[in-house]
């Protein structure tokens, strides 16, 4: 059986197991979606924000929006500070299901690890949260972008910010490439749920480059985020016809540090006039 066949035999044998294909999930009489629906609104919610983190279709939340109205579990109506956003909000109906839902949600979950020895239940854990921080990483987009945009700058200014604490002498902004000037390379951008959770970016024009402000999001730190970014710089800038990447970074930047020496890079002598970039490390590329 190969890899994709294995993912969607676990799919279908976990969707089993946990009861989400039926129209009563844990015995209430409404479907799965629905159900979810109920628990994301919470102490209300507002509709853009529902249809982005739950990766719905306006049309679909509306029908279930409906069929919740209908029963008399939900209303939807305007935001009283702002008339453009509307929101969903239980009804005292709402809030009794949605408790019975979160006490049987516990209950059902309780019941798949009583069986289990306390070793079995941290190893059940443990591969759950493995899933977790694999498929979040999976579904990372990493594209190409202006540097001008406004995701662009928000990731570098977040990036400034983070090194202005970590650096004893501080970081100057004025460090950043300025918008629009990036006219030899490219800065990736990337995106979890349309968020911007990491950047970076090469510049130069061959066949040396060079690669700056790589950084992800400490909400999506610990995914393997940050070496996928520079592989993918290094591929970007490998398809451009660039054969050799250099980068200069910060003593305190363990991390960054670790993870370009396991990367490939290797040391070199500073280079530049950056008081911030105190080593250097460069790396040949295979072409593409």
């Amino acid at each position: 059986m190969d890899q994709i066949e294995l993912v969607r035999d676990f799919n279908r044998f976990y969707t089993q197991r946990l009861g989400v294909l039926n129209d009563h999930y844990l015995g209430q009489g409404r479907p799965l979606g629905e159900a979810r629906l109920l628990f994301e609104i919470g102490d209300g919610a507002d509709l853009r924000e529902l249809r982005s983190r739950l990766g719905l279709d306006s049309g679909y939340l509306s029908r279930m929006l409906r069929s919740l109205g209908a029963a008399g579990l939900v209303t939807v109506g305007s935001h009283p500070s702002d008339g453009r956003v509307r929101t969903a909000t239980l009804t005292p109906a709402g809030r009794r299901e949605r408790a019975d839902l979160e006490a049987r949600s516990r209950d059902s979950v309780a019941a798949l690890l009583d069986p289990l020895t306390p070793a079995q239940r941290e190893r059940l854990l443990e591969a759950q949260a493995s899933v977790r921080r694999l498929t979040r990483l999976a579904t990372i987009t990493i594209e190409a972008v202006p540097d001008d945009t406004a995701s662009a700058r928000a990731c570098l200014h977040a990036y400034a910010g983070e090194l202005d604490l970590r650096f004893p002498e501080g970081y100057d902004p004025a460090t950043l490439i300025a918008p629009g000037t990036l006219t030899e390379g490219a800065f990736l951008l990337a995106r979890e749920a349309e968020q911007p959770v990491g950047c970076g970016l090469w510049q130069g024009a061959g066949p040396i480059a060079e690669i700056r402000h790589v950084w992800v999001s400490p909400d999506a730190r610990g995914l393997g985020l940050g070496r996928r970014l520079l592989t993918a710089i290094e591929q970007d800038a490998a398809a451009h016809g660039i054969t050799t990447v250099r980068l200069g970074t910060h003593p305190v930047l363990t991390e960054a540090i670790a993870l370009y020496r396991a990367s490939g890079y290797r040391a070199i002598p500073a280079y530049g006039s950056s008081p911030y970039d105190q080593l250097a490390f460069e790396k040949r590329l295979q072409a593409t």
